[in-house]
């Protein structure tokens, strides 16, 4: 006879200090999905969305990095469960990208000239004072601003 699965999962130590503001985060995420598009263009409707998957990423990444307040278990579960962008947060960890809005925003082939993203580009070093990308709308994710 075949194992029957549940939708049970058993939350880490810790996950009752965390849960609210996930929760939070995720009910604010519902809202940017439903909410209308109309008189925006395509990409910028979806800014919204990926503002709120860097804010739950965020603060997973300074709960553990930063303040050390979490479990590398509870950490790990957060990962595995989707409340976090693993390949976000990699890069995070790296010289450069401490400040790093998106993935896409670093990939050469999502731009023109196979460069990056305006946005990386250092303040004191762009011609335009105002600027935004065209994929997330950062206004500037450059770690030396």
């Amino acid at each position: 006879m075949p194992k029957v699965k549940t939708n049970r999962v058993k939350y880490p130590e810790g996950w009752e200090l965390i849960e609210p503001t996930l929760r939070e985060l995720q009910a604010k995420m519902r809202e940017a999905e439903n909410e209308s598009h109309d008189g925006k263009r395509k990409c910028e409707a979806l800014w919204p969305i990926f503002k709120i998957a860097h804010q739950k990423s965020r603060y997973i990444f300074d709960l553990y990095h930063r303040r050390k307040e979490i479990s590398k278990e509870l950490f790990e579960f957060c990962m595995d469960q989707g409340y976090a962008d693993r390949n976000l947060i990699a890069k995070w960890k790296k010289p450069g990208y401490e400040r790093l809005c998106c993935l896409r925003c670093m990939q050469p082939r999502d731009h023109n000239f196979a460069t990056t993203c305006v946005c990386r580009v250092p303040k004191n070093l762009r011609e335009e004072e105002v600027i935004e990308c065209v994929h997330c709308g950062c206004r500037g994710c450059a770690s030396g601003d």
